[in-house]
């Protein structure tokens, strides 16, 4: 999701109000409800129990999985969005502590194969749980979870009574779009802080992810490849150039006779300057087609690998591919202007002599 931060307890390590350094932070559903009415500067929020290695089971099938307790704003915030004909958790699961539960499209796949599995019942470390919806399939770069494909989610409440637990291990707060995470941080460590008596100065209290700092990075990141990339492009071509430009400095010297021999019989300086340009831009056009298809054939056996969620998907931008063309172009005459010079300016009688 956009704006988001996940925030977990940490350890004081500042001394506040007589009280000493050292002491552990322990949040409860009831301080993110306190965060839910008070702050001002959030837009969402969810707590979330975390639990790896539940046993889930449906007829022969059998798993171990990653299990979540949240609330109904889980799903926008962290993008985990039903699938048609499913639904995530609502306000009523949760005032009801309802045994439902929502699946990972890979969890479900696991359990269920092909058949449908809204409305069925599985088992949940042997406790049924009736099955409200899958999420959508969607790629994902990152996570504290790991894929959320593979993990499952519960009421917040029935997390709670199942397991036995009194705090949770995180919460997800998301900012208003037009408000800095900052000032969202800033009022959380003051309102928590009230609360439990910490030093809202002392940031070892809670450990915080803001991921708008790591999307930054990442457009930072990718943008300086990007152009890393350009400048690696640029004197590839330039390599290219000289070396097509050589090869009809070659040319040239293997076929000055036959220079001389067209310009004995008539041909004007332009024809034979025309010849070698024309040349040297289907040299560079060849190669270029041959590039063109090797990065195509590359882009349409990239899936295979499987690494869309890590790197994204590779696409030939026809743009680019315009725009390649017409460098392209430029660099082969550019190459191939001088050597044909050179041709056009030989005397008949000199390149005969040559030979």
């Amino acid at each position: 999701g956009d704006n988001i931060a996940i925030i977990w307890p940490g350890v004081t390590s500042k001394e506040f109000k007589g009280l000493p350094t050292g002491r552990r932070i322990r949040i409860t559903e009831e301080d993110v409800s306190y965060l839910k009415d008070r702050a001002t500067t959030i837009s969402r929020i969810s707590p979330e129990y975390q639990k790896w290695s539940v046993r889930m089971k449906y007829g022969k099938q059998s798993t171990l999985r990653y299990v979540g307790g949240v609330w109904p704003q889980f799903s926008d915030m962290r993008n985990v969005i039903p699938a048609e004909g499913s639904r995530f958790i609502n306000e009523r699961d949760i005032a009801e502590r309802r045994r439902v539960i929502f699946l990972g499209d890979r969890l479900k796949k696991d359990l269920f194969d092909t058949e449908e599995a809204v409305g069925q019942r599985i088992l949940v470390n042997g406790t049924p749980f009736t099955v409200i919806g899958v999420m959508k399939e969607k790629k994902q770069n990152s996570s504290y979870t790991g894929r959320d494909n593979r993990n499952s989610w519960i009421p917040s409440s029935t997390f709670k009574a199942m397991f036995s637990r009194r705090y949770i291990n995180l919460f997800i707060v998301q900012a208003p779009p037009t408000l800095s995470m900052e000032v969202t941080k800033r009022e959380i460590y003051e309102l928590l802080g009230s609360r439990h008596k910490f030093d809202p100065a002392d940031k070892e209290t809670l450990g915080m992810w803001d991921t708008t700092r790591g999307i930054a990075f990442l457009k930072t990141f990718f943008l300086a490849f990007q152009y890393f990339l350009i400048g690696i492009g640029i004197a590839t071509l330039i390599t290219g150039g000289i070396g097509v430009s050589n090869i009809m400095n070659v040319v040239l010297e293997e076929r000055t006779k036959e220079v001389g021999i067209k310009m004995a019989l008539g041909a004007r300086k332009s024809m034979i300057l025309m010849q070698f340009v024309m040349e040297t831009l289907l040299i560079t056009a060849v190669g270029g087609l041959f590039g063109f298809v090797f990065a195509y054939v590359i882009v349409q056996l990239f899936p295979m690998l499987q690494l869309e969620e890590y790197v994204g998907i590779p696409r030939v931008d026809i743009w680019g591919g315009i725009m390649v063309t017409i460098v392209l172009g430029l660099v082969g005459l550019t190459a191939g202007f001088f050597p044909a010079r050179r041709a056009a300016n030989l005397q008949p009688v000199q390149a005969l002599k040559l030979f």
